[in-house]
């Protein structure tokens, strides 16, 4: 039986968001492709109509999983998000960077370069919905929040100590805030 182009893609689509989620959860090295198909609800032999092999399902998987890692509109609601105890407790279904970024250093070429863009693009979306005139300024804003951003969601996932993984979170949250106080009475005294 002839598959659709249209069931193609949608199998496709199934296996990569499964993929993300597993890998998101367990990590690249603990997920089999017949876990990925058997999740996406398709035979293992399907596997190889749509990638090469598993660095190739990683690195698409990357691919898809960044491209659909967003921002809030409003960069306040975003951060508070982001670093909330029910994103820092959804392995499979939250951050690729934070879940993934660390693994990815051991990775092929392609899932490098596939981390590589979804990190540039990140950055380029926090710039935009950041105030102010200074493309430069922006640009180290979204940076450092970024990095602040993950920092704090990683090293709270390792944390056994709830209570630690709370403040971690809090007072990231607190110095970003802080931060963007700081820099808008920067750009207002500039005026």
């Amino acid at each position: 039986m002839k598959v659709s182009r249209e069931q193609v893609g949608e199998n496709r689509r199934r296996i990569l968001d499964e993929a993300g989620r597993l890998f998101r959860a367990r990590g690249f090295d603990a997920v089999t492709v017949a876990e990925v198909m058997k999740a996406a609800g398709l035979t293992h032999g399907a596997f190889y109509g749509h990638f090469q092999s598993k660095d190739d399902l990683i690195a698409q998987t990357l691919a898809h999983v960044l491209v659909h890692t967003g921002t809030a509109e409003d960069p306040a609601e975003f951060v508070d998000g982001y670093l909330s105890s029910a994103h820092c407790e959804d392995l499979a279904g939250g951050c690729p960077t934070a879940g993934l970024g660390a693994e990815s250093i051991r990775q092929s070429p392609q899932a490098r370069a596939a981390m590589t863009a979804g990190l540039g693009e990140q950055l380029r979306r926090m710039a935009a919905r950041i105030p102010g005139n200074d493309e430069a300024q922006r640009r180290r804003q979204a940076i450092g929040q970024w990095s602040a951003m993950v920092g704090a969601v990683i090293l709270a996932r390792l944390s056994d100590d709830p209570a630690l993984s709370r403040e971690m979170l809090t007072q990231t949250r607190a110095w970003i805030a802080d931060t963007q106080s700081a820099t808008a009475s920067v750009d207002d005294g500039e005026d």
